[in-house]
């Protein structure tokens, strides 16, 4: 029996055994950009075939760069930003299907819609698309839809999931089943099922449109940091840390979440454990937080389940990875993956391609399967009816650098209040801390003695129109 499941010799024949990790000249790097510091473990860092998007460090309100992909090197200090939030910027992501529309949420509650111009930003960018209220906290994750255009996903420290569907600007359902903070989001691959880790140290899979938990697994052995949704496998790849707090994977199967199929150890350092899953090539890449090392496995549905393949060395930490979508890769060097690494010290921006060595110069159709491209498969009412789409598939090989014809059109709206599931959002909020509730208790009495003083002036003139009343009454009647 082989203790270290790393090392096993029978997948040796793999056609990604020899992947390796290439970064990019210093040239072809971002450079001058000071990422923010925030702790919150995030990538702040969003990529699509065009533009590149970093959370930055900004006093006051909270804001983001966005780059034309192109436009390498260092860039100014003054360049200009996205910068309308009130609060640190949590987290970005770019829509899928429309590569110039890109989501934020923010300390200050609010999750935020902009549009980019063509060929980036001239000015800073302070009005929003849309301005989406309806959570009562921070909100730390956002996520699309994969099939349906104009779905989105926030996740705040308010404990709920909103989805929002953009066509009208609201939240259309509300996802109310953790009981902590939700730490990841991840879908399966026609969007029909969510996954999350929370920090009540539970994994779980739901049914998004009805809120439903379809499993649920009490992590005590396996402290869940991180999930992704491994394609179609019907399995769940889940980091985190083990009982003797040393870095840890584990595999479960989606349907049975009582115990994991597999757990690995990884190592002993502190950092979080970010996974990422290309479906294409059954590639499951592990990116440690504060080190700069990036491990790369296969996984199968047989036995084994999970092969080490390599590792990519680097002594620069990151502090989170952007990844580039599939049709944004370069085909002909036979790249499969890439990385954009925030190197926080160096104010530095990374490209990091990961490549299978080939001597043709020709396509290579065994490693580029059809994949999901930049055409919905669903409308926002289609998927909320219940209907499910695997997505579009594209082609890598002619003509996949076409732009998606998609524009967004932003819904008008006027500020009222937000009511999910019978629930106005932005009351009804308990509060979480003694200075919270300390707060909420002196806002009451003021309310409190104020409702009083109104009712004993209204006591005093209910008694007057008494008087008058009654004097009305007594007063002899003219003749």
């Amino acid at each position: 029996m082989r203790s270290a499941m790393s090392w096993r010799p029978q997948y040796r024949s793999s056609k990604f055994r020899n992947v390796y990790g290439k970064v990019a000249n210093r040239e072809h790097c971002f450079d001058g950009i000071p990422i923010t510091k925030n702790v919150h473990d995030n990538h702040f860092c969003a990529v699509n075939a065009r533009f590149l998007a970093i959370v930055t460090e900004s006093a006051g309100g909270g804001s983001f760069l966005v780059i034309p992909l192109e436009q390498t090197g260092r860039i100014e200090p003054n360049y200009p930003k996205v910068c309308g939030h009130q609060g640190n910027v949590l987290d970005i992501k770019w829509n899928p299907f429309i590569d110039n529309i890109i989501a934020s949420c923010s300390e200050d509650t609010s999750v935020r819609i902009w549009e980019i111009p063509e060929g980036g930003l001239k000015r800073n960018m302070t009005e929003a698309l849309l301005e989406l209220h309806g959570h009562s906290r921070r909100v730390g994750l956002v996520e699309w839809h994969p099939t349906t255009n104009n779905i989105l996903f926030s996740a705040g420290y308010d404990y709920k999931v909103l989805i929002w569907n953009l066509d009208v600007g609201e939240p259309v359902k509300m996802i109310d089943c953790h009981t902590d903070v939700i730490l990841c989001m991840s879908f399966n691959t026609d969007g029909s099922l969510l996954t999350t880790t929370c920090k009540d140290k539970k994994l779980r899979v739901i049914e998004p449109r009805s809120g439903r938990v379809l499993q649920e697994a009490n992590c005590k052995n396996h402290r869940v940091n991180r999930v992704v949704f491994l394609g179609n496998m019907k399995r769940l790849l889940t980091t985190g840390v083990s009982r003797w707090n040393t870095r840890q994977i584990a595999l479960w199967d989606q349907e049975d979440l009582s115990m994991p199929m597999i757990e690995e150890e990884i190592d002993g350092l502190s950092g979080l454990l970010f996974p990422f899953y290309d479906a294409d090539t059954h590639m499951l890449y592990l990116a440690g937080k504060g080190d700069g090392n990036i491990r790369y496995y296969e996984i199968s549905t047989e036995k084994p389940y999970l092969s080490y393949l390599m590792e990519f060395r680097s002594p620069a930490p990151q502090k989170g990875l952007g990844v580039m979508p599939k049709h944004g890769l370069d085909v002909s060097a036979c790249e499969v993956f890439r990385f954009y690494k925030l190197v926080t010290l160096k104010g530095l921006i990374e490209p990091i391609s990961m490549i299978v060595p080939r001597r043709s110069d020709s396509y290579q159709e065994d490693i580029y399967p059809m994949t999901p491209g930049t055409e919905p498969a669903l409308t926002p009412d289609e998927w909320l009816g219940g209907i499910n789409r695997d997505p579009v598939l594209m082609s890598l090989k002619e003509g996949y650098k076409k732009s998606s014809k998609m524009v967004f059109k932003a819904p008008i709206k006027e500020k009222k209040s937000v009511v999910v599931n019978g629930i106005d959002l932005l009351e009804n909020v308990p509060p979480r801390t003694e200075n919270e509730l300390l707060r909420m208790f002196f806002r009451q009495q003021d309310e409190i003695r104020r409702l009083k003083e109104e009712l004993a002036q209204k006591d005093i003139r209910i008694r007057q129109l008494q008087l008058e009343l009654k004097n009305l009454r007594n007063s002899p009647k003219n003749c």
